[in-house]
């Protein structure tokens, strides 16, 4: 494979972006010199067409006012600091803004040094191998090569009034899981419940309400560094959803059992990409895989009650519809899960997509 380095590789970045631009998807770069990031030209921010996202979630941006709403919001999480004002023709790095100055802030929390954070980008020693897995933190993006400039990676979807890490640990990507674990809606005699008004059968899903904000969630979590995708699905779960951390012994044992069972079965990747947080900052920004685990009888599900546990404030079932306000954008992950699973969602079908 031939690599581009210098001002040609450059000429080309350039070109291809604004190509991107054009077209409004998201598409990944050619290859690039080792430990080498992409520097100094416009970052792959653009859109994707709404039915495009719909029929190929991995990996593609949505219009950037859906995905990058949330990360626009003052003031910051856990703080009074409010974001620079930036409007949504302002947004892309694509547009030129000179008189662009965002507010630095990382948090205490993150400055404190704690392992599941980088040290400051200028502190000796400190040498981030962006856009590739650094040791055991992995720094690559689920989109496809970002920016760095200025030795600091750049958010892909665009400005958000912020510099700096806020509260998140790493610089450029931090990567979570999201399970979403489902199933049918039944009666009392076990039958399932179609909507009304639809007919489709109706799905819910495990909910978790945040102790942070007080907003309803998935029950996910951060990657932690070395850990496999598949492992931290489970963990988190199990902490969040079922309180698997304050468990006696024997009674982990059980419950790794009922765990094994239910995320060993098939499953689906709803969604993996970048995620509209709002604790998103220009240099550091949410990633996650979210992944579909239903139990299409109940009956595992049966063998594991619900507790709160680690984050979590609260955890239950909840019925899915349109009328969910969800933490980040986990309304559109569920939403595609009810796409997958023929379930009921809205009772206005709205127009056809692609038709």
């Amino acid at each position: 494979m031939l690599l581009l380095t210098g001002a040609p590789y450059a000429v080309a970045a350039h070109r291809l972006a604004r190509a991107v631009a054009v077209f409004s998807f998201t598409v990944a770069l050619s290859a690039q010199p080792a430990r080498c990031a992409l520097q100094r030209h416009p970052s792959l921010s653009n859109s994707s067409a709404n039915c495009w996202s719909r029929l190929h979630p991995f990996n593609m941006f949505n219009n950037y006012k859906f995905y990058h709403r949330k990360a626009l919001t003052s003031p910051y999480p856990g703080s009074h600091v409010e974001r620079s004002q930036v409007p949504e023709d302002k947004v892309s790095w694509l547009i030129e803004w000179k008189d662009y100055n965002p507010v630095e802030y990382t948090a205490v929390s993150v400055l404190a040094g704690p392992n599941w954070a980088d040290p400051q980008i200028n502190d000796k020693g400190f040498s981030p191998k962006f856009n590739e897995r650094d040791g055991e933190v992995e720094r690559k993006s689920l989109n496809g090569l970002y920016v760095v400039e200025n030795g600091r990676p750049q958010n892909p979807v665009g400005r958000t009034g912020l510099t700096g890490r806020g509260l998140l640990g790493r610089w450029g990507p931090n990567h979570a899981a999201d399970p979403v674990v489902t199933r049918w809606k039944r009666d009392r005699s076990g039958n399932k419940i179609a909507h009304p008004v639809t007919g489709k059968n109706i799905l819910q899903f495990v909910a978790i309400k945040r102790r942070d904000c007080g907003e309803w969630a998935i029950p996910g979590g951060m990657v932690d560094p070395g850990e496999k995708v598949s492992a931290t699905l489970k963990r988190e779960f199990g902490e969040e959803a079922l309180n698997s951390l304050q468990k006696l012994p024997e009674e982990k044992v059980e419950l790794e059992k009922q765990l094994h069972k239910l995320f060993s079965q098939e499953h689906f990747v709803v969604y993996r990409g970048y995620v509209d947080d709002p604790r998103n900052t220009d240099n550091a920004w949410m990633e996650t895989e979210a992944v579909n685990y239903h139990d299409e009888t109940g009956e595992t599900m049966d063998n594991l009650p619900l507790e709160a546990g680690d984050d979590a404030g609260t955890v239950k079932w909840v019925d899915i519809s349109e009328k969910l306000k969800l933490y980040a954008n986990h309304s559109y992950f569920i939403k595609l899960v009810t796409e997958e699973r023929g379930a009921h969602w809205s009772e206005d079908p709205g127009p056809g997509c692609c038709e």
